[in-house]
């Protein structure tokens, strides 16, 4: 192993992949803070001048986007609550909310510090357990995917403030929505209305950028939006960073972010974005104090920042392990093998340990290369809140109209934002929050696929979800989620009835 470390930075530590490196990270940040271009466009539109770059090169860069962009989305997510990518759609909840309270610096900084160990941790997982990982990977079939998908969508309870019924509300319209387009078995339009621009759906952008980024926009023309705290003096980076009581906060999210996050970037449809959404769904499940969560708190920001860079690097291993490229990043960066002659698979760690060994530590360096570039621009980057409403606001509706605009060069993709954005404005007003209805959104289709493949598989018969010890502990999982607040509810009842009936206190769990 020491070898191969020894081999791998002797290869990403050269001036020419260091630059490589370092372009890669730069154009990845920009494209985090850039609304609607995301980290696959922009790979695709570089691949091509990565033709006369030798392989390790050119994937060092391209790799230095990918996880680059999550760097970059915290930015807008937490300054102005338009996610830039979409695996920090879940930071805008809490991280926003301490911008308003003029506590960005804390949450921009305990971002870049948990997105640097979560990408570390995943850089380390990726070379110790990358093997055994990518086969564990490939026992998932349709069956363990709909099982994956129900305990995931079983945190929609912890996502919102509001009540289960809400909850369950924005959910089951976030599946709806989902299932515009075209069916994904028999090829039929759904819910289209005659409209070319939804035979491929409903698009995520315009999406989260109306619920978010346009509602928010109403919200400051109606005066309801109102910053508490401001940064009056010049700003001094020890001032700015998370002080010790929000590291101590952050520590246990961090820590179980990086390893939900490795866990989940491993398996096809996981990725970021799903790390992110079950992080901040774990976070509050075991947090003593639920309700700060929706308000600002940081716990809410450090885990799923953490979760999405770690998720980033685990993705690697079936790409560099398998050579199967379980989403569309990966599966450029496949493409950028093959147009190089070089197939990744289980053979490449004895045929061009090189390439292998320097595209992991290049990885490891790039993190350490965005950490120090994001640092000494927080100060910066917080100015952003100094700017009066009356300039903000424009700017605001200018990034989100090309950030719709620029998916698709549709124009009706931007009146769909402005549509949701109505919505995301209406559901504000009500008590109903987005964070369930984009979870349901953005699994919904991985969710019916399986769904439907698991039933083709069995005939229809639903026991071929209990035929498997993964589906079985999933759905275990699911059903305990479900029933732990009447748990707790029966638990306090329960309590109650003893201590009256005992005529003072009594002791339960070996407390009084």
């Amino acid at each position: 192993m020491i070898d191969n470390l020894l081999l791998g930075f002797s290869i990403s530590l050269s001036m020419d992949n260091l630059l490589y490196c370092f372009i890669g990270t730069i154009l990845g940040t920009i494209v985090g803070v850039l609304p609607g271009l995301g980290p696959s466009a922009t790979i695709a539109l570089l691949l091509p001048l990565t033709f006369k770059l030798n392989l390790t090169s050119a994937v060092i860069m391209l790799a230095g986007i990918y996880y680059g962009v999550a760097y970059g989305g915290t930015i807008t997510s937490v300054l102005m609550n338009i996610p830039g990518e979409t695996s920090t759609v879940v930071t805008c909840i809490d991280g926003y909310q301490m911008a308003k309270k003029g506590r960005a610096g804390p949450a921009l900084g305990i971002a870049a510090f948990g997105s640097f160990i979560g990408g570390t941790v995943g850089v380390i997982g990726l070379m110790l357990l990358a093997p055994p990982l990518a086969s564990v990977a490939l026992s998932f079939g349709p069956p363990e995917y709909a099982a994956l998908m129900i305990a995931g969508m079983t945190l929609v309870t912890y996502l919102s403030r509001g009540s289960f019924v809400k909850s369950v509300a924005m959910a089951v319209l976030g599946f709806i929505l989902a299932c515009i387009g075209l069916d994904p078995v028999k090829g039929a339009e759904r819910f289209t209305f005659g409209t070319l621009t939804l035979i491929d759906g409903v698009g995520i952008v315009p999406l989260v950028m109306g619920m978010f980024g346009i509602a928010e926009l109403l919200n400051i023309a109606e005066g309801s939006v109102k910053r508490e705290g401001y940064i009056q003096e010049r700003w001094r980076l020890r001032k700015l960073l998370p002080n010790k009581q929000d590291w101590r906060d952050s520590a246990g999210p961090i820590g179980r972010g990086s390893v939900v996050g490795f866990i989940l970037g491993i398996l096809p449809g996981g990725g970021a974005v799903l790390s992110s959404f079950i992080s901040y769904g774990l976070e509050k499940k075991i947090s003593r104090h639920p309700e700060k969560f929706g308000i600002g708190a940081i716990e809410g920001v450090a885990g799923p920042e953490t979760a999405n860079n770690s998720g980033t690097a685990s993705a690697f291993i079936p790409l560099l392990t398998l050579g199967l490229p379980f989403n569309v990043v990966t599966a450029l960066l496949l493409a950028a093998f093959i147009i190089h002659g070089v197939i990744p698979g289980p053979l490449i760690l004895k045929k061009d340990p090189a390439i292998f060994w320097g595209i992991v530590t290049s990885m490891y360096i790039g993190n350490v290369m965005l950490l120090i570039l994001n640092l000494p621009l927080i100060g910066i980057f917080i100015n952003i809140l100094r700017i009066p409403y009356s300039v903000l606001s424009p700017i605001i509706a200018v990034v989100c109209f090309i950030g719709a605009f620029s998916m698709n060069y549709n124009d009706m993709d931007v009146l769909i934002m402005i549509v949701f954005g109505i919505i995301g404005y209406l559901m504000q007003k009500f008590g109903y929050e987005p964070g369930p209805l984009i979870l349901a959104f953005v699994i919904g289709p991985i969710f019916e696929q399986a769904l439907r493949q698991s039933l083709m598989l069995s005939d229809g018969s639903l026991s071929i979800f209990f035929r498997s010890s993964i589906c079985i502990a999933l759905l275990s999982i699911a059903f305990l989620s479900i029933i732990s607040p009447w748990l707790r509810t029966g638990y306090r009842y329960i309590r109650q009835l003893l201590r009256e009936k005992g005529g003072g206190n009594v002791l339960v769990n070996g407390k009084e």
